[in-house]
């Protein structure tokens, strides 16, 4: 699937506005509005999730291109429409992708999430949504992310490979009815999302299921899956949404270090201290 080149590795954050990492990484004082200079700093790929909840005017898009450097990359997650509601979806689909104009055309947007539901599970009406809202996104590279295991099936690889749709790997709590940590390649890139695995919380609804700090031999799990990826995959993508008070930071600068990468020595106060 890949060549010979070994594959680029970026590590970012799902999400960068957040009020609570005011201290743990951005600076005191900063302004919402350069929120995203200062992460460029440190990082080369977000995630952008808020576009789930709303979708936004193209300004909003515009305005995050001109913030950020040469070669940056971001993916932003399709509206709840698509994923979550799945009714009326051809219209709101249209106004996602208009709104997206500005980073198309910069060539900043890497990809598109669909992160379906937990109550979206394996069927065949399911596998024929999942690709008319392909094809609704055409010409956009997707990645779709399963939250019920019953999606773990080699029919289901197959034929996300041959949608040439990026499955989303995660790491959550393993309890009954969520994957398992494995990573799967059915593209030219890999994806993974790091949820946490805050088990207590998980069912409870809003962002609390994401309140988790990794410790160094949770992450370790995932570096021979990591360097196995290299051989299979041109472009590796790793993501951190554990966002509580910049866990997803520290978690991010734990992984680079040992994927010995060099994302930089971001934050305030002590959440980089080794």
């Amino acid at each position: 699937m890949a060549d010979n080149t070994e594959a680029r590795i970026r590590i970012g954050t799902s999400g960068y506005s957040f009020l609570d990492w005011i201290g743990p990484f951005y600076p005191r004082g900063i302004p919402r509005g350069k929120m995203l200079d200062y992460y460029v700093q440190f990082f080369d790929t977000v995630e952008i999730n808020s576009s789930y909840y709303s979708i936004p005017h193209p300004r909003v898009f515009e305005n995050m291109v001109k913030k950020v450097p040469e070669r940056f990359l971001f993916f932003v997650k399709a509206h709840k429409s698509l994923t979550h509601e799945r009714q009326d979806v051809v219209r709101p689909t249209k106004d996602f992708i208009q709104a997206l104009k500005p980073m198309t055309e910069a060539g900043v947007l890497a990809g598109i999430p669909l992160q379906f539901p937990y109550s979206f599970k394996y069927s065949r009406e399911n596998l024929n949504y999942l690709r008319r809202a392909r094809d609704l996104l055409k010409g956009q590279n997707v990645i779709v992310e399963f939250r019920h295991r019953g999606w773990m099936k080699e029919e289901v690889f197959e034929f996300i490979r041959n949608e040439e749709i990026t499955y989303c790997s995660v790491d959550e709590p393993q309890i009954e009815g969520l994957l398992e940590p494995e990573m799967f390649i059915t593209t030219d890139r890999a994806y993974v999302r790091f949820h946490g695995r805050n088990s207590q919380k998980w069912w409870s609804g809003g962002g609390e299921r994401y309140d988790y700090l990794y410790d160094e031999k949770e992450l370790d799990e995932w570096a021979a899956k990591i360097e196995k990826a290299k051989g299979k995959a041109k472009n590796i993508y790793l993501f951190f949404n554990n966002c509580h008070h910049g866990q997803a930071v520290k978690n991010a600068k734990m992984m680079a270090n040992i994927l010995q990468l060099n994302i930089g020595d971001a934050g305030c106060g002590d959440m980089f201290s080794e």
